[in-house]
């Protein structure tokens, strides 16, 4: 959520992402006005997203779903595995 990313660092921080869905994933937030994309005229070239005030707006509401996605994870490790 902080600063801008290139592409291969997005990449490397969603384990298991193939190219092809993160590709989509970021053209579908940038169509929504979340992200932004700068090209870079460069060989080979760059590419670079950053957080749109959007975007940022969403910061409170993707925490507060970590903090419950570690909560349940947390519980089922409690409760053995099930649910």
């Amino acid at each position: 959520m902080t600063g801008t990313k290139r592409f291969s660092e997005l990449k490397r921080s969603v384990t298991g992402v193939s190219q092809k869905v993160l590709t989509q994933s970021l053209r579908s937030l940038e169509d929504d006005g979340l992200i932004t994309r700068k090209v870079y005229a460069e060989v080979p070239p760059r590419v670079e997203y950053s957080m749109t005030d959007l975007g940022a707006l969403l910061h409170p509401v993707l925490d507060a779903l970590a903090v419950w996605g570690n909560e349940y994870k947390a519980s089922l490790g409690a409760a053995g595995g099930t649910a």
